[in-house]
């Protein structure tokens, strides 16, 4: 077979999705979660032309995702990650912000304090557009969360220390390359979503931010259909699960009890204030002095434990009133401990 002909089946292996999706305002359509899944698993295994691929994942986004099509593209990457699979993780964490307004990922000090209840946590991701160095892999090592490259290291790290942080590109690297061709189109697509909905390891909670609200029920409806137990999603620093304490905010999800819709009240009389403030310079050194109590500082630590009690409602720990207060005496105990 000539190039030119390998290059023409390739295209091809998408092309009626493509198709189905491009015909027009009044004859397009979205595609199915099988017709999501067959494409998106031809995309993984490279048999789609590169034109292709961009032509789908864009039309996705112009036309809006829907909670089929990411649990088709979620079934796709699943099938190439069953060595994950159960091995010992109660929460999933993604982190895949990319979004400027991010500031010290402090939502990894509420994941410690998940962990400390006895919920061992794994965060998955890969973090891009930053207009500061501290992604989430680098705020791991610097509070001495493990970095596992392998679903080995992964489930001792969880056996262990009760928390792993697993960078996408250990998970899939193909799947890592596809989220990368933002640099090329310019825009998230919906690999973005599919990846925050992945819950490689299955872990019966998972927690997820996202950065525009109607994400919510996308995000909420996927996970449904995938068959999660318990996921709560609210609109964080950045895209990030990361509760801002000086505001009221929607808390969005479902429990195996039943469905809930929370406008969570602020939980701290605090001055107006971003996330990240104009001309502050994150560092990793910071999140360290932080959990270990070198350094003080109230509005962190807000964060961390309106963050951390979201997680835990979201995980099972009785009601929101109930998980923070859950999350103030973990983070009371942690000061103790240290």
């Amino acid at each position: 077979m000539s190039p030119a002909e390998a290059g023409r089946m390739a295209g091809n292996a998408i092309a009626a999705q493509v198709r189905a999706m491009g015909r027009g305002p009044s004859r397009g359509r979205g595609l199915t979660r099988e017709e999501a899944r067959e494409a998106f698993a031809a995309i993984l295994a490279g048999e789609a032309a590169p034109e292709a691929t961009g032509a789908l994942l864009m039309l996705m986004r112009y036309r809006g995702e829907s909670a089929e099509e990411i649990a088709g593209f979620v079934e796709a990457l699943r099938a190439r990650l069953a060595a994950w699979a159960g091995i010992g993780a109660a929460v999933d964490w993604p982190s895949y912000a990319a979004g400027r307004t991010r500031g010290l990922p402090l939502f990894l000090l509420a994941a410690r304090l998940v962990a400390a209840s006895g919920r061992p946590v794994i965060l998955h991701g890969w973090n891009s557009h930053l207009d500061h160095p501290v992604t989430t892999r680098l705020g791991a090592e610097a509070l001495g969360v493990p970095v596992a490259e392998s679903p080995e290291a992964t489930r001792a790290a969880l056996a262990g220390e009760g928390i792993a942080y697993v960078p996408l590109a250990a998970l899939d690297g193909e799947a890592l390359r596809l989220l990368r061709l933002r640099e090329v189109l310019g825009l998230r697509s919906p690999v973005n979503t599919a990846l925050r909905a992945l819950n490689p390891t299955g872990a019966p909670a998972s927690v997820q931010g996202v950065f525009h609200p109607p994400y919510r029920a996308l995000q909420a409806d996927a996970a449904r259909l995938l068959g999660q137990k318990a996921v709560g999603v609210l609109k964080g620093g950045g895209g990030e699960f990361e509760r801002h304490p000086g505001k009221a905010v929607s808390l969005f999800g479902f429990r195996p009890e039943g469905d809930f819709a929370h406008e969570a009240p602020a939980t701290e009389e605090i001055a107006p204030r971003r996330m990240r403030e104009e001309g502050a310079a994150p560092s990793p050194a910071a999140l360290a002095a932080l959990w270990s109590g070198a350094a003080e500082d109230g509005f962190a630590r807000a964060v961390v434990l309106a963050t951390a009690g979201a997680a835990l409602h979201v995980a099972g720990a009785g009601t929101l009133a109930e998980a923070e207060r859950m999350a103030e005496r973990l983070w009371e105990e942690r000061c103790r401990a240290l």
